[in-house]
Protein backbone atom coordinates (compact mmCIF):
# COMPACT_ATOMS: atom_id res chain seq x y z
CA UNK A 1 0.00 0.00 0.00
CA UNK A 2 2.48 2.78 -0.89
CA UNK A 3 2.07 6.35 -1.10
CA UNK A 4 2.01 6.57 -5.28
CA UNK A 5 3.75 9.91 -6.23
CA UNK A 6 4.53 12.24 -3.55
CA UNK A 7 2.20 14.88 -4.47
CA UNK A 8 -1.27 12.61 -4.17
CA UNK A 9 -2.97 12.06 -0.99
CA UNK A 10 -3.62 8.68 -0.12
CA UNK A 11 -7.36 7.20 -0.99
CA UNK A 12 -10.08 6.90 1.29
CA UNK A 13 -9.63 3.13 1.07
CA UNK A 14 -6.30 3.33 2.19
CA UNK A 15 -6.71 5.74 4.87
CA UNK A 16 -9.93 3.61 6.13
CA UNK A 17 -7.05 0.38 6.20
CA UNK A 18 -4.52 2.75 7.96
CA UNK A 19 -7.14 3.75 10.33
CA UNK A 20 -8.33 0.62 11.28
CA UNK A 21 -4.63 -0.53 12.12
CA UNK A 22 -4.15 2.23 14.19
CA UNK A 23 -7.67 2.06 15.58
CA UNK A 24 -6.20 -1.64 17.13
CA UNK A 25 -2.98 -0.24 18.06
CA UNK A 26 -5.28 2.01 20.64
CA UNK A 27 -5.35 -0.78 22.78
CA UNK A 28 -2.81 -1.37 25.43
CA UNK A 29 -3.38 -4.91 25.70
CA UNK A 30 -2.90 -5.56 21.59
CA UNK A 31 0.35 -3.14 21.99
CA UNK A 32 1.31 -5.19 25.19
CA UNK A 33 1.01 -8.16 23.02
CA UNK A 34 2.66 -7.02 19.68
CA UNK A 35 5.33 -5.93 21.81
CA UNK A 36 6.21 -8.98 23.44
CA UNK A 37 5.78 -10.69 19.96
CA UNK A 38 8.95 -8.61 19.07
CA UNK A 39 10.94 -10.88 21.06
CA UNK A 40 10.01 -14.06 19.60
CA UNK A 41 6.87 -15.85 18.63
CA UNK A 42 4.69 -18.07 21.54
CA UNK A 43 2.02 -20.01 21.93
CA UNK A 44 -1.06 -18.17 23.04
CA UNK A 45 -0.91 -19.58 26.59
CA UNK A 46 2.67 -18.27 27.64
CA UNK A 47 1.93 -14.97 26.08
CA UNK A 48 -1.21 -14.80 27.85
CA UNK A 49 1.04 -15.54 30.84
CA UNK A 50 3.85 -12.85 29.84
CA UNK A 51 1.26 -9.78 29.44
CA UNK A 52 -0.75 -11.08 32.62
CA UNK A 53 -3.98 -11.47 30.79
CA UNK A 54 -6.92 -14.58 30.82
CA UNK A 55 -5.80 -16.61 27.62
CA UNK A 56 -9.75 -16.01 25.63
CA UNK A 57 -8.32 -12.23 25.98
CA UNK A 58 -5.95 -13.07 24.38
CA UNK A 59 -7.01 -14.92 21.67
CA UNK A 60 -9.66 -12.45 20.44
CA UNK A 61 -7.28 -10.16 20.64
CA UNK A 62 -4.91 -11.95 18.21
CA UNK A 63 -8.21 -13.10 16.20
CA UNK A 64 -8.46 -8.98 15.27
CA UNK A 65 -4.42 -8.13 14.85
CA UNK A 66 -4.13 -11.68 12.53
CA UNK A 67 -7.42 -9.90 10.21
CA UNK A 68 -5.64 -6.83 10.16
CA UNK A 69 -2.10 -8.89 9.21
CA UNK A 70 -0.44 -7.78 12.30
CA UNK A 71 0.35 -10.78 13.62
CA UNK A 72 0.44 -14.63 12.27
CA UNK A 73 -0.25 -17.76 13.67
CA UNK A 74 1.38 -20.86 12.46
CA UNK A 75 1.05 -24.64 14.06
CA UNK A 76 3.76 -26.33 15.58
CA UNK A 77 2.31 -30.31 15.77
CA UNK A 78 -0.52 -29.38 18.82
CA UNK A 79 0.00 -25.99 19.17
CA UNK A 80 -0.27 -23.08 17.37
CA UNK A 81 3.05 -19.76 17.48
CA UNK A 82 2.10 -16.54 17.18
CA UNK A 83 4.76 -13.95 15.98
CA UNK A 84 4.40 -10.57 14.28
CA UNK A 85 3.33 -10.77 10.92
CA UNK A 86 6.56 -9.36 9.07
CA UNK A 87 9.42 -6.93 9.89
CA UNK A 88 7.04 -4.11 8.91
CA UNK A 89 4.82 -4.38 12.06
CA UNK A 90 7.88 -5.05 14.07
CA UNK A 91 8.71 -1.66 12.39
CA UNK A 92 5.94 -0.17 13.66
CA UNK A 93 5.85 -0.37 16.78
CA UNK A 94 9.62 0.33 17.46
CA UNK A 95 8.46 3.43 15.94
CA UNK A 96 5.69 3.70 18.11
CA UNK A 97 7.65 3.21 21.16
CA UNK A 98 10.37 5.76 19.77
CA UNK A 99 8.18 8.06 19.64
CA UNK A 100 6.49 7.78 22.53
CA UNK A 101 9.70 8.22 24.37
CA UNK A 102 10.37 11.08 22.83
CA UNK A 103 7.45 12.82 23.65
CA UNK A 104 6.79 11.07 26.91
CA UNK A 105 10.19 9.81 28.79
CA UNK A 106 8.43 7.86 31.41
CA UNK A 107 6.04 5.91 29.29
CA UNK A 108 8.46 4.60 27.56
CA UNK A 109 11.36 3.66 29.93
CA UNK A 110 10.27 0.44 30.48
CA UNK A 111 9.60 -1.10 27.07
CA UNK A 112 12.86 0.54 25.87
CA UNK A 113 14.45 -0.90 28.96
CA UNK A 114 13.26 -4.35 28.50
CA UNK A 115 13.89 -4.37 25.22
CA UNK A 116 17.72 -3.71 25.70
CA UNK A 117 18.08 -6.10 28.55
Amino acid sequence: MGRGNAGELISQEQAFAVAEVMQALASPARVQILDRLLRSSCPVGELAAEVGMEQNTVSNHLRMLRHLGLVAGHREGRRVLYSLHDDHVATLIEQALTHVGHHRPAAASGAMTRRAG
